[in-house]
C-alpha cells in the first residue's frame, strides 16, 4: 500500500510543524504507577510521546506491556498518576477475540472505518425520507454525498480489500462470513479492521503471532508509513528494528524511554550495564576500604573522629546490585551420536489432500547438518511439506525414504491446542521417558524454565509461550535426527528467541524451519527453499532479494488488473464454475466433520461433568468411575482425530480455491 492510501489526521497536517501547539498534541504519562494485585508492574514513570513516532514496547513477559496498552485504551486504571492525550484523538486498537459471525470479512473490515460507516447510514437514512421532496432532506443528501466524496468513501472497499491482501486473503475470501475462518485468521481480520480506522493513534498488541512472512513484510511496509503515534508490542528483532524510532522498556519496575530502534536501545542498554558494573566494582572497592578503616581505628580515641565521619560516609554509599542474568533459558536440541546419510529422502513425491494436488514431483534430501528454511505465501503448501517430512501424511506419489532408526522432532502450532486441560510438564515428558526418574525430569524441565513446583501446574493456566516452551521441551527430549518447525516463535518473547536461535546453532542434526522471524531464519539457516507453483525448489539470493521479489510481484500484479474483455470473462465464469463443482463435496464433508465434532464435544463435556461428581471417588462406584475416565480418554482421542481431519479438509478447500 502507498503512503497515499494511509489516512492522514487532521492533525498531522495543521499541527505537526507548528512547535507553539506541539504540547497539546502529545500523550503523557505523568507520575504513573500501575500495580497487577500486590506485583507492582511500573511506578512513577514520566513519559512524553508525540504524533509521527513509531514506539515499540519492549519486556519479558508479564512486565506489563499489554497492561499499559489497556490503561491507554481506558480498559484499565493507573494506580497513581495520570495519563494526557487530546480528547479529539481517536484510538484504533486489534481485538484478540474476534466472535464467530455471519458477517462477511469485508464488511467486518469496512466496519473500522467509522467515518465511512456514518456517511453511509446518513446516505441511506436521507434517501429513504428524499421521497417527500422536502427541501431539507434533499439539501441534507447533497450534503451526505459531499462529505462522501470528500472522504473519498467510493474507494473504501477497494482500500479495504488491499489490507486484506497484503495479510494473505484471497479475493475470494473476502465475501465469506467470519466463522469460516480459524482462530488465528480470524486475528488478521482484526488487525485488517484496526489499520482501517481513520486514527491518531494506533496501539497494536503483538500483531505479528499469526502472520506468515510474506504478510509480515507487507505489515512492515504499511506500519512504516503511518503517519500517527504507533504504539507496538513485538518480539521480532527486525519487525522492531524495521518499525519503530523509539523503543519504551519495562523492567525493573520502570519505564525508560530509548530514542531509536530496538538494536539501538541494546547498545544502549549494554553500555549502560558496563557502566553500572564499573561503578559497583568502584563502590565496592570504597566499601572495602572504608569498612578496614573502620574495624582498625574505631576503638582509638585519637581516630574516633575520622572512624565516625567513615561510618556515616558507610552508610550514605550506595548500594548496587550485581548485573542479573537476562535470560533464564539455557538449553540444547542434542543430537543422537549415530548420524547416517541420507537421512530423509522425497523421491519424485506429489502432495495433496482429497485428490487435490499441492506440491508435484518434489525432490529434497536431508543430510546432517543441513539448515533448511522454507519460503513461500500462505497456501502454497510449506506446512504440508514438512507434514510430509514428519509422516502424519502420505505422498500420493513417489516415495519417502528414511533412515534405520531415524527420530525426528516436529514442532507445529495446532501442538499447542492438543496439551489437555490437566496435562502437567512432569506428566507430559513421564509419557516419553517411563524409565527415568522424577529429578532427572525435573532437571530436563527446568532448562525450559519449568522449575520448582511448575512442573506440577496444568497446562490450563499456561499462556501461550509457556506451551510453547514445553512443546519444544518435548522435541527437544527426543534427541532427534531431524528437527521440523512450523512457526516456532509465536508467543516466545525476544530473550526465549534467543535462547531458540543459539540452541539451533548448535544442533547437529538436519533442520527444517518455516518461520516469519527474520533474524531466526537468517541465523540458523543457510539454504532457502521457495514453495510455490506446486515446486520446492532452492531460491537464489537472501532475505533481502525475497522481499524485493514480493514488492516487484505486488507492483505487477497491480499493473495487470485492468479490465477483461467478454471473453475473458465467459472463461472466467467456466473456471468458477468448474472450481465451484471441485469445492461441493470438499465442503459436504467438512459439513458432516463439524457436526461430528459437535456431537463428541457435547458427549466428552458431559462425561467430564460425571468425573466432577465427588460421589464418584467413592469405592462402590470404582468400575463405574473407571468407565467414565475410559470413555474420556476415547472420546478425546475421536476429537482430536476428527479435528485433524477438519484441518486437512479446510487446507484442501483452501488450496482448491486458490
Amino acid at each position: 500500500m502507498s503512503q497515499a492510501e494511509i489516512y492522514v489526521p487532521l492533525w498531522y497536517v495543521t499541527h505537526l510543524h507548528a512547535s507553539e501547539h506541539v504540547h497539546s498534541f502529545m500523550l503523557e504519562l505523568k507520575q504513573a504507577t500501575l500495580r497487577r494485585g500486590t506485583r507492582c508492574l511500573f511506578q512513577s514513570a514520566d513519559v512524553r510521546l508525540f504524533p509521527g513516532w513509531h514506539v515499540g514496547l519492549c519486556g519479558a513477559n508479564g512486565a506489563g506491556k499489554s497492561s499499559l496498552m489497556a490503561v491507554l485504551l481506558g480498559s484499565h486504571q493507573l494506580d497513581h498518576g495520570d495519563v494526557r492525550f487530546p480528547a479529539s484523538w481517536r484510538f484504533a486498537s486489534m481485538n484478540q477475540e474476534i466472535p464467530a459471525t455471519d458477517q462477511s470479512a469485508l464488511d467486518f473490515v469496512l466496519d473500522g472505518d467509522t467515518e465511512f460507516r456514518e456517511l453511509q447510514s446518513r446516505i441511506d437514512q436521507a434517501e429513504e425520507q428524499a421521497q417527500s421532496q422536502n427541501p431539507e432532506i434533499l439539501s441534507e443528501l447533497a450534503q451526505a454525498h459531499a462529505d462522501f466524496a470528500a472522504l473519498d468513501g467510493f474507494s473504501t472497499p477497494a482500500r479495504a480489500a488491499t489490507l486484506m491482501a497484503g495479510l494473505g486473503f484471497r479475493q475470494d475470501q473476502l465475501a465469506l462470513p467470519i466463522r469460516a475462518f480459524s482462530g488465528g485468521w480470524r486475528i488478521r481480520l482484526g488487525l485488517a479492521r484496526a489499520l482501517m480506522c481513520r486514527s491518531d493513534i494506533l496501539l497494536l498488541d503483538e500483531p505479528t503471532n499469526h502472520l506468515d512472512l510474506d504478510a509480515l513484510l507487507w505489515l512492515e511496509q504499511w506500519l512504516k508509513s503511518y503517519p500517527g503515534l504507533l504504539l507496538l508490542i513485538a518480539h521480532d528483532r527486525d519487525f522492531l528494528d524495521g518499525v519503530c524510532d523509539h523503543i519504551i522498556a519495562i523492567e525493573h519496575e520502570t519505564l525508560t524511554l530509548y530514542t531509536g530502534n530496538y538494536s539501538s536501545m541494546e547498545r544502549s542498554r549494554a553500555e549502560h550495564r558496563l557502566q553500572r558494573e564499573q561503578q559497583r566494582q568502584q563502590v565496592a572497592v570504597e566499601r572495602a576500604h572504608l569498612e578496614s578503616f573502620i574495624n582498625r581505628f574505631r576503638a582509638q580515641a585519637t581516630k574516633a573522629r575520622q572512624a565516625q565521619s567513615r561510618i556515616k560516609r558507610l552508610e550514605r554509599l550506595e548500594e548496587i546490585a550485581p548485573l542479573q542474568e537476562e535470560s533464564p533459558f539455557r538449553f540444547q536440541f542434542l543430537a543422537p551420536e549415530r548420524m547416517p546419510v541420507p537421512l530423509v529422502n522425497l523421491d519424485r513425491v506429489d502432495i495433496g489432500y482429497a485428490s487435490r494436488k499441492i506440491l508435484h514431483a518434489i525432490d529434497l534430501q536431508l543430510n546432517p547438518g543441513d539448515r533448511i528454511g522454507i519460503l513461500g505465501h500462505n497456501g502454497a503448501g510449506k506446512s504440508t511439506l514438512l507434514k510430509v517430512l514428519a509422516g502424519t501424511l502420505l505422498p500420493e506419489a513417489g516415495t519417502r525414504t528414511l533412515a534405520p532408526d531415524i527420530r525426528i522432532a516436529y514442532y507445529h502450532q495446532h501442538q499447542l491446542e492438543a496439551f489437555a486441560d490437566d496435562d502437567t510438564p512432569l506428566l507430559c515428558l513421564q509419557r516419553r521417558a517411563t524409565k527415568k526418574t522424577d529429578l532427572e525430569l525435573r532437571l530436563f524441565l527446568g532448562r525450559f524454565g519449568f522449575t520448582g513446583e511448575r512442573v506440577l501446574e496444568t497446562c490450563k493456566r499456561f499462556s501461550g509461550g509457556e506451551r510453547a516452551r514445553l512443546a519444544l521441551a518435548l522435541c527437544a527430549w527426543e534427541q532427534p535426527h531431524v528437527l521440523l518447525l512450523d512457526e516456532p516463535t509465536n508467543h516466545l518473547d525476544i530473550e526465549m528467541r534467543l535462547s531458540l536461535a543459539l540452541a539451533l546453532q548448535e544442533f547437529s542434526g538436519a533442520l527444517v524451519l518455516i518461520s516469519h522471524d527474520r533474524s531466526l531464519l537468517s541465523s540458523c539457516c543457510d539454504t532457502l527453499w521457495l514453495v510455490e507453483q506446486q515446486q520446492c525448489l532452492p531460491f537464489d539470493g537472501d532475505l533481502v532479494d525475497y522481499a524485493a521479489r514480493l514488492r516487484q510481484g505486488s507492483a505487477e500484479e497491480a499493473s495487470n488488473d485492468r479490465p477483461k474483455s467478454s471473453a475473458q470473462r465467459k472463461d472466467q465464469k467456466r473456471q468458477e464454475a468448474e472450481q465451484r463443482q471441485q469445492l461441493r463435496p470438499l465442503r459436504q464433508k467438512l459439513h458432516h466433520v463439524e457436526r461430528e465434532m459437535e456431537k463428541l464435544q457435547a458427549r466428552y463435556q458431559q462425561v467430564q461433568d460425571r468425573l466432577h461428581d465427588q460421589n464418584l471417588y467413592l469405592p462402590e462406584n470404582k468400575n463405574v468411575l473407571l468407565q467414565a475416565m475410559s470413555e474420556s480418554e476415547t472420546l478425546r482421542q475421536q476429537l482430536n482425530e476428527q479435528e485433524h481431519l477438519w484441518l486437512e479438509l479446510s487446507e484442501a478447500i483452501d488450496h482448491a480455491s486458490s
